[in-house]
């Protein structure tokens, strides 16, 4: 008797195990089958406002841009991740951006944020330009989100420091695309004009879009939500200067 009870619990144990093989999907379990996905529940999500879920998305999206913008970076420029002394475009990378938080503050003369953008197009600063202006955006961007990785109900982010990040990364993109030295050659390669028979390639602008996208998007949301106003600025980003983006305190 014993044994027939130990044998039942164990195939109720088993049963319990799987979330149970569903007719027509051999080899799936029903949280597997479409139409039949059961998310796995995470504890977390039970300190999250809606508001919070969508800041989480929108902050993975930014610093997933922000890597994509120092790969290409270093692509176009090798010249920027040997200066580092680096092996490799991936080992320079793994050295300037973390894996979870999606940024790092390499050596930038203690430069930060947009400081840290203007010093790496200066024409006489001689160090890694890539490493100075990724970890200029970064510095920024993390300042906006008020420097967390992962938001929750008492966790409180400023939609103007968002818009005017922004407006920021509008002025970076400009610099970046325009900084030459005093022969005319660009300091930083970025978007490449079209000459046939090849068009153009403004991939560097398009992920600059989509992070000012995203940014003005959840700007709008945070600032809507908590009946907030956004002072807008209109300027010309060939003469603009930075706006103070600072975390909250």
């Amino acid at each position: 008797m014993r044994g027939a009870a130990t044998a039942c619990l164990f195939l109720l144990l088993a049963g319990c195990a799987q979330t149970g093989a569903q007719p027509g999907n051999k080899g799936r379990t029903a949280s597997e089958s479409v139409g039949n996905s059961v998310a796995t529940f995470d504890p977390k999500q039970i300190g999250k406002s809606d508001v919070d879920r969508i800041a989480d998305i929108h902050r993975r999206e930014i610093f997933a841009s922000v890597r994509v913008l120092a790969e290409k970076l270093y692509r176009r420029n090798p010249r920027e991740w040997k200066k580092g002394g680096h092996a490799s475009v991936e080992a320079a990378l793994d050295r300037l951006l973390d894996p979870r938080t999606g940024w790092r503050l390499p050596e930038t003369a203690g430069r930060r944020g947009t400081d840290a953008i203007l010093l790496a197009l200066r024409e006489d600063f001689a160090g890694d330009r890539v490493a100075a202006f990724i970890a200029g955006l970064g510095g920024m961007l993390n300042l906006a989100f008020a420097e967390k990785t992962e938001f929750f109900m008492l966790d409180e982010l400023d939609p103007q420091m968002l818009y005017n990040s922004a407006r920021n990364l509008e002025i970076a993109a400009w610099k970046l695309a325009t900084a030459r030295d005093a022969s005319g050659a660009l300091l930083l390669l970025s978007n490449e004009m079209a000459v046939a028979p090849q068009p153009a390639n403004l991939s560097f602008e398009r992920e600059f879009g989509k992070m000012i996208a995203n940014l003005d998007l959840l700007s709008t949301l945070i600032a809507d939500k908590g009946h907030r106003t956004i002072a807008r600025v209109a300027q010309s980003v060939a003469t603009a200067m930075f706006l103070p983006v600072a975390a909250l305190r």
